[in-house]
């Protein structure tokens, strides 16, 4: 089995941690691991397989002879760095936004669109937390009985924003239970004991940027264009996991036995599914684990051909770097990867402009 050398960018956040110990809980064939981040972190040291290894600082030179970059630093840094490190032979697997609906670069869910990897020319978009969970729960249904509408709204914990907005979480539920006042820094308002209907920023259509991620990635992951979407997205005081309740229409009617048989059978799923018992997912047991939990599958009181069901995972975990994990897996699985010794990848990643599109 060949070994790769893997870069990983932005690893003292909180999805760059969870990368380390994805690599290791799966034990990934790796030689060597190089450990990127910003010079405020450079020289601080990580352990990894319990090595220590000394965190050095993201720079275009970074990446000669490594074979795979994983990157979670945020969407300016992969812009720049991203086209980089392809050029010099690496594959990137980009876990923001800067590249995931360029039509060349493939957006992947392993257990819904392996195939698209194959025409990757150096970067692979990983999806958006909030996406993956919800197309891994849609798409097996999909399959059987094509969706035609989904109206999804989500309760996403604050881990999705970073260190520290858990750390801002914490300290204002301390300050609110002893009768202080709080002052948001991270959020435009308090997130203790509270909801925010606001996560990435509005745009001109009413809809915020994270709600039409869910719209535009679903389409590209699931290859149906028709499926029409509308989401709301929702900040909730919940440190890791997020939740979503899903409302789909289907072409036909489906019993709720139905979709329960075809969940359960599909990789990375699993259904907790019995009301009598208060059997259902919820974040608190789904952090720090890596499937997709689907309960409270009933029909849709409005609609013929609905269903509606809700749906939770670890954001850090399947909605970030252990799928990202599962792209490099599936690519060493097909002799889809190979060492940078042996390929530099024939795109020319020039520049990418202000919407992540390559510039040539």
């Amino acid at each position: 089995m060949s070994e790769y050398r893997v870069a990983i960018v932005g690893a003292t956040g909180l999805v760059g941690q969870e990368f380390v110990k994805v690599l290791t809980q799966r034990s990934f064939p790796m030689t060597s691991v190089r450990l990127l981040a910003s010079d405020r972190s450079a020289g601080s040291k990580m352990f990894v397989n319990h090595e220590q290894i000394e965190v050095e600082e993201a720079s275009p030179d970074s990446f000669k002879g490594i074979d795979i970059a994983l990157f979670s630093a945020g969407t300016e840094v992969s812009r720049y760095l991203s086209p980089i490190a392809a050029q010099s032979g690496a594959v990137v697997i980009d876990n923001s936004a800067a590249f995931r609906m360029v039509p060349e670069v493939p957006l992947v869910v392993p257990e819904i669109n392996p195939d698209d990897i194959g025409r990757h020319q150096g970067i692979i978009a990983n999806p958006n937390c909030s996406t993956i969970q919800m197309v891994m729960a849609l798409y097996p249904l999909h399959k059987v009985n094509p969706i035609k509408r989904v109206v999804v709204s989500t309760y996403q914990s604050v881990s999705g924003t970073g260190a520290a907005a858990m750390e801002e979480l914490t300290t204002q539920s301390r300050q609110v239970l002893d009768g202080q006042n709080t002052a948001p820094h991270v959020y435009p308002h308090q997130i203790a004991f509270n909801l925010l209907p606001e996560i990435d920023v509005f745009l001109d259509n009413g809809y915020t940027k994270e709600e039409w991620k869910m719209v535009e990635e679903t389409k590209k992951i699931m290859h149906a264009d028709e499926i029409a979407i509308s989401a709301t997205c929702v900040r909730v005081p919940v440190f890791i996991a997020h939740s979503e309740a899903i409302h789909i229409e289907f072409s036909r009617p489906m019993s709720p036995e139905e979709a329960v048989q075809v969940l359960a059978q599909s990789p990375g799923v699993k259904v907790l599914n019995d009301p009598t018992i208060s059997l259902y997912p919820h974040p608190w047991a789904a952090a720090n684990t890596d499937d997709v939990y689907v309960g409270r599958i009933r029909r849709d009181a409005s609609h013929p051909n609905g269903l509606a069901m809700w749906v939770v995972a670890d954001n850090l975990r399947k909605g970030a770097a252990l799928n990202a994990v599962q792209i490099a897996e599936e690519m060493t699985k097909r002799g889809w990867l190979h060492t940078a010794k042996e390929v530099t990848h024939e795109k020319t990643w020039a520049a990418v402009d202000g919407d992540g599109n390559p510039v040539r």
